[in-house]
């Protein structure tokens, strides 16, 4: 490597990981609780480990929906239904233990302030199409195909449980190659003596339809590194809400305020900052105003204007940073209640996040499942409203 070049690494795990299986029963519960009342509070957290699952938190909302059928279909969605994974639709336990949201927090929100303090970082690069960091994108689109190639029987004998990590080098702040990848995929016991013909089988059917371009012959791979993986799920490892925000966010490339996102409503800034400070951070860089743009928000619970505003452009800006920070505050609405309607988040729309990242994915429309009818439910939504680039134009106009 020359003088200016660098590794990075992010990873990403799949929808069968224990921690993303309980992201995807909060963010379910969310769904179907906004889907009848969409001012529901939501602070949703799920444990889920060997044939139990454990939902607890705070609900405050004036629908019902069945808790343990939420789960059971969420858990049957991801795969899970088949006994000897020891974790599965039909025979795991679940235990619920909810209470209501706080009064004491409850007087701020319902005066529109936000529903905690804390801080939160949005970022964008010209990385990829997607304006996301190279490694994660890949990181997440390799285990998406692993889910695809599951589902589809390509490689049978597949589980749920994978996860994948992407090295990339970089000349300065441009990606040139890729250098290593691993791949981690849960299995059935045909594959436990025969790892190298499962690396073959994942190497062309998970790894080059995935990287294409940035397939190269010299890349080091790594696929089940400890030789196998039968043993997965929420039966090799205990699964928590939350518990990968990393994964969730830019795979480090980016900064992190904390919070977690999956299972909480939009009142929450932990999750709705969290979406604008991205939104916003993508339109700057879309707008060719910079290469690089992070974005910091912080708010103190019960107020509604963020307590600053920070912009980092990494020296890659085209005009004044301060030019930037003003145009942000004239374009975009940072209140919890102007950020809700800007991106349209009390929709049922948070189920699609909880696998395979929350950001760089492609904004779309169409109609909240109901998990336990399977079927659509009411009028079309958004998904993925902060992806969109549609204030590029306005702050560039500001800015020039």
């Amino acid at each position: 490597m020359g003088n200016h070049s660098r590794l990075f690494t992010s990873e990403s795990v799949s929808m069968g990981h224990p921690d993303k299986v309980s992201d995807q029963i909060s963010d379910a519960i969310l769904d179907a609780l906004l889907a009848d009342d969409p001012f529901s509070r939501v602070a949703c957290e799920t444990l889920c480990c060997t044939g139990l699952v454990v939902v607890a938190g705070e609900i405050t909302t004036n629908t019902y929906v069945s808790i343990p059928d939420l789960v059971r279909e969420t858990i049957r969605e991801i795969g899970y239904i088949s006994g000897d994974m020891r974790f599965d639709a039909d025979s795991a336990g679940v235990m619920v233990a909810l209470n209501k949201q706080s009064n004491d927090i409850a007087m701020g929100v319902d005066k529109e302030g936000a529903g905690d303090q804390g801080m939160m970082f949005g970022f964008a690069c010209k990385d990829t199409p997607e304006l996301m960091p190279l490694p994660i994108q890949l990181a997440h689109q390799l285990v998406e195909q692993q889910a695809h190639v599951r589902r589809e029987g390509k490689i049978p004998g597949l589980r749920p449980d994978a996860k994948s990590q992407v090295t990339v080098e970089y000349d300065g702040n441009t990606p040139v190659r890729v250098d290593t990848l691993v791949l981690s995929t849960q299995h059935d016991a045909s594959w436990n003596e025969r790892q190298g013909d499962l690396k073959k089988e994942i190497v062309e059917h998970v790894l080059k339809p995935v990287l294409k371009e940035w397939w190269n012959p010299g890349i080091k791979i790594h696929v089940n590194p400890t030789g196998r993986f039968e043993i997965g799920g929420p039966h090799g490892d205990t699964g928590l809400t939350g518990r990968k925000i990393i994964v969730d966010t830019y795979g480090g490339m980016g900064r992190h305020g904390g919070g977690a996102f999956s299972g909480k409503d939009p009142t929450k800034v932990d999750r709705s900052a969290a979406y604008m400070a991205r939104y916003i951070a993508k339109n700057v860089v879309a707008a060719g105003l910079a290469d690089k743009c992070e974005i910091q928000l912080s708010y103190a619970i019960g107020v509604a204007e963020p307590t600053s505003v920070y912009v980092d452009c990494f020296g890659s800006s085209k005009v004044d940073e301060a030019k930037i920070s003003k145009a942000i505050r004239e374009v975009f609405g940072l209140t919890p209640k102007k950020i809700i309607e800007a991106l349209q988040l009390r929709k049922p729309i948070y189920s699609p996040t909880a696998k395979h990242g929350h950001f760089g994915r492609k904004a779309y429309t169409g109609h909240y499942v109901d998990k336990v009818a399977r079927q659509a439910k009411g009028e079309k939504h958004e998904f993925f409203t902060w992806e969109k680039t549609d204030k590029a134009e306005a702050l560039r106009k500001l800015c020039s």
